[in-house]
């Protein structure tokens, strides 16, 4: 009861934090007031600080998995937790586009750990067959953390703006922003490190939790080894796995930071195009977890995360093709790609780390994967452009290229391990499929 609801919150922050860019971006435009106009940057320039944030974020992610197995989970997150909150808050503070990037670049390092730290935990304390849902509400926080910046952004806008002289976007990073910070206390006091080093489980309990997952799942005791990086880092099988998650990174990536912006498009303006971003992320968030409780149920994670981002792509290729006056149909299909866009991240997660078997795989082959999707995320933060609206075109074709692109790629490694399972010896361990 302490790694989920925990790690669900701490997600939660993580998202909101990351992504009121997005809202700043739109919010009081008619005013003269947004982020954009406030510090007379262009697009481009704005373009510039969403990537410099998922460079840092790309760099430091790796070494930050390394640094939480050294430390331990809850003295590493809980410092991430405080230094992001307070380059959240410290973004309230910027006069220009040179202080965007460099608080920007700071905020993408110290959120860069969170995501891969957070399933690389649930390894040392789940069965294969136990992460999917469980990754999945981690991950739907995303979308909820969505849905709450929405409503947060639309109360900000209507009764903050100008008072004491502030914009209201810099009201919604300095509101956004202290809870990750006075939530970095509690994860220091409270998060659970591992099972066999918990002084609040019983003996009992202790050799439970160790028993339960043993042969199956990471072990905090247990030191990295250069064979087993080496053997990590030659396993061409994990590069499937690394690419289909470039795939399906893009559409989250263009999702997070340009939802707003895709809404205004949809004709709602001023503040109603931050209220009409909180109904597509709240279906996702039900919508993936939904999914994930399937795919562990019936141990189907590889076609849950092929069905899933099909379904994204094809409804992606429906907005490309619609009218761009078709604002209702447009809406409807929006929350069907957003939300199955986002259905395919647990499952796929989930699956990769079924077929990690040593911590040395699991500590580097995580933080690689999520790694490897920083080169869709910073493709996602291209391709919606704003003289393209209201239709969005080239947003929603290559994301629906990319998700079509992922679910074959999906496909294929499933038979290949299929194929793998056929050739194994009888009582040895099967790939999970």
């Amino acid at each position: 009861m302490r790694i989920l609801p925990a790690g669900m919150i701490i997600h939660l922050l993580s998202f909101i934090d990351r992504s009121n860019i997005g809202n700043a971006k739109v919010l009081d435009r008619e005013q003269g007031d947004s982020l954009v106009q406030t510090l007379q940057i262009s697009n481009e320039q704005y373009l510039l600080a969403l990537m410099i944030f998922i460079v840092a974020f790309t760099i430091i992610q790796t070494p930050s998995n390394y640094m939480l197995k050294k430390c331990g989970p809850s003295r590493w997150m809980a410092l991430m937790m405080f230094c992001w909150g307070a380059m959240t808050m410290l973004l309230a503070a910027v006069k220009n586009f040179s202080g965007l990037v460099a608080v920007r670049f700071f905020l993408g390092a110290f959120e860069s750990g969170l995501f891969p730290g957070l399933v690389y935990v649930i390894t040392f304390w789940y069965r294969p067959e136990e992460r999917a849902v469980r990754i999945a509400l981690i991950v739907a926080c995303s979308s909820l953390g969505g849905a709450f910046g929405g409503a947060i952004a639309f109360g900000i806008g209507k009764h903050l703006n100008m008072v004491r002289g502030l914009e209201a976007w810099r009201w919604l990073f300095l509101i956004e922003g202290a809870p990750s910070c006075l939530a970095a206390i509690l994860c220091a006091l409270f998060f659970p490190d591992y099972p066999e080093t918990e002084a609040w489980l019983s003996d009992g309990e202790r050799e439970l939790a160790t028993q339960r997952i043993k042969g199956v799942a990471s072990l905090g005791h247990e030191k990295i080894t250069w064979p087993e990086t080496k053997a990590t880092l030659m396993d061409w099988r994990l590069y499937g796995h690394y690419i289909a998650y470039i795939s399906n990174s893009v559409s989250f990536s263009s999702n997070s930071l340009f939802a707003p912006t895709i809404v205004a498009g949809l004709g709602y303006t001023g503040l109603d195009a931050q209220l009409f971003t909180v109904p597509p992320y709240a279906i996702g968030f039900v919508v993936t977890v939904l999914v994930s409780w399937i795919a562990d149920r019936y141990e189907v994670r590889s076609l849950a995360t092929f069905f899933s981002m099909l379904l994204a792509g094809v409804s992606y290729v429906v907005q490309g093709a619609l009218p761009p006056d078709a604002f209702v149909t447009r809406y409807v299909f929006l929350c069907i790609a957003l939300s199955f866009s986002f259905a395919c991240n647990p499952t796929s997660m989930s699956w990769l780390t079924a077929n990690l078997r040593s911590t040395g795989a699991a500590t580097l082959a995580i933080p690689l994967c999520v790694a490897f999707g920083q080169l869709g995320q910073i493709i996602g933060v291209y391709i919606y452009k704003d003289s393209e609206a209201p239709g969005f075109p080239t947003g929603h074709f290559t994301n629906a290229g990319f998700l079509i692109e992922g679910a074959i790629l999906i496909m294929s490694l499933r038979l290949f391990y299929v194929y793998k399972n056929k050739r194994l010896a009888s009582g040895e361990r099967q790939w999970r499929l």
